[in-house]
């Protein structure tokens, strides 16, 4: 039997290898090529946005927001998960974060990223973006803090600060892992550019462990604070479907819901492109399941909730409102949401199918695209029929709307794909310390 040594060294070797000794294969020139054909696509969709100003979008009166804000929402929601699994489950002390916490808070990254995008482009005039920054200037200008736009700059950037530097200080031992193990003296470089100095002492250890905790805990917050303030967004206003008090935890809980969604939507498919599936056991499939179970169940009482409070208040626009989703010219988004986030997931009690990675994967991608047909649900079918019949109007995408659209989510996979190629998604020094721990144990 293999002594924890001989156990530490060998995973050190084997998840340093998908990096520095694994063949760059087609597949994944294929990949990154498909995906960078979105980026392009998105650059092109961005400089056409610049030049002839938003109306290239389909937002018109009643529905002055459209893709934007339901992407931005989107986007910012599957961010969560990086964080929840990262942050929160560190500080329960859940073990099984640490095969796949790396990976996560990566997805949170890229996918904050692409959200940042929507808010600046939806301004109209995104060159003078820093008009919403609080900054002494000779005009005398300051953002005007009623503002929504002006909540999400300030939530979006501290969450994005915060998960990258939360990120970073995790990764510092495994870039030095990776230094010590390359062979080529440029890649040695860099690796030992990004590890700090790094060198295992007691010391580096010590403060190395105090920093994550100490960040851990600023992060853990944010999970919350962050779509809370997105959902004030809305609630804040008086548009029936908008002004509820359920909102921020109904929020949250989609977010978390969303996010662990695409966190197996990625992690099955990369888990048996690089056989990670003793790494990546079926316990961690099972319990990130169970996870989008219970906030699946809370997004479905938060439908619930939304349903029989436009009943039980008596208004008669609430009450148009909920009918006018579910049998209104938008039916199909209603009842695609409902399919998708209220219904498939019920199948997640059976632990065959938490543990099957191909049925896992259809209920994941399938709850992605039913979060997306909630955002879209709140924000256009809510915005086309408001009090006056007389401005009632309708909202289609143009193909600028998909294209930028597309174009964010070849950038997340650009992104990811590099990250994977570049750096180890497996936190190498957590999973050895874990080993070290469970052999004493034993």
């Amino acid at each position: 039997m293999p002594t924890t040594v001989q156990t530490c060294e060998t995973l050190s070797e084997r998840l340093s290898a998908v990096v520095l000794k694994r063949p760059t294969k087609l597949g994944w020139f294929t990949c990154i090529a498909i995906s960078f054909t979105g980026v392009l696509m998105l650059n092109v969709a961005i400089s056409w946005l610049l030049l002839r100003g938003v109306g290239v979008w389909g937002i018109n009166e009643p529905v002055a927001w459209g893709f934007a804000i339901v992407n931005f929402v989107w986007w910012i929601g599957i961010g969560h998960a990086g964080t929840f699994i990262s942050a929160i489950l560190l500080l329960l002390h859940q073990h099984w974060r640490t095969s796949i916490n790396r990976f996560t808070e990566a997805m949170t990254l890229f996918a904050v990223a692409c959200a940042a995008l929507f808010p600046l482009l939806h301004l109209g005039r995104p060159w003078v973006f820093y008009f919403l920054v609080p900054y002494p200037d000779t005009m005398r200008l300051w953002p005007q803090w009623r503002s929504p736009l002006v909540w999400d700059v300030f939530a979006v950037s501290t969450y994005f600060t915060v998960s990258l530097v939360y990120w970073y200080i995790g990764l510092v031992p495994d870039l030095a892992t990776m230094r010590d193990r390359a062979t080529r003296r440029w890649i040695k470089v860099i690796y030992g550019i990004g590890a700090l100095g790094w060198r295992g002492s007691a010391k580096h250890w010590a403060r190395y462990e105090m920093a994550y905790l100490l960040l851990a805990g600023l992060a853990t917050p944010l999970v919350l604070s962050v779509h809370s303030v997105v959902s004030l967004d809305f609630s804040v206003a008086i548009l029936p479907g908008w002004h509820s008090t359920i909102f921020p935890p109904y929020f949250v809980a989609g977010a978390i819901f969303s996010g662990f969604a695409m966190v197996l939507t990625l992690l099955i498919p990369f888990r048996k492109i690089y056989k990670l599936e003793d790494v990546i056991s079926e316990r961690h499939l099972d319990l990130a399941s169970k996870v989008m179970l219970a906030t699946g169940l809370m997004v479905a009482l938060g439908y619930a909730s939304e349903s029989w409070m436009a009943w039980y208040s008596d208004e008669p626009n609430e009450e148009f409102l909920a009918l006018n989703r579910m049998l209104g010219p938008y039916w199909p988004v209603w009842w695609t949401t409902m399919t998708c986030n209220v219904l498939v997931p019920q199948l997640l009690w059976w632990r065959r199918i938490r543990i099957s990675p191909l049925p896992l994967f259809i209920i994941s991608l399938l709850v992605n695209v039913g979060m997306w047909a909630e955002r879209y649900m709140i924000v256009v079918v809510s915005l086309h029929r408001d009090f006056l019949p007389s401005s009632w109007g309708k909202f289609h995408g143009t193909v600028w709307d998909w294209a930028t659209f597309a174009g964010t989510i070849g950038l997340f996979f650009t992104l990811m794909f590099l990250f994977v190629r570049l750096l180890p998604m497996i936190p190498i020094a957590e999973l050895r310390k874990q080993t070290v721990e469970e052999g004493k144990e034993v």
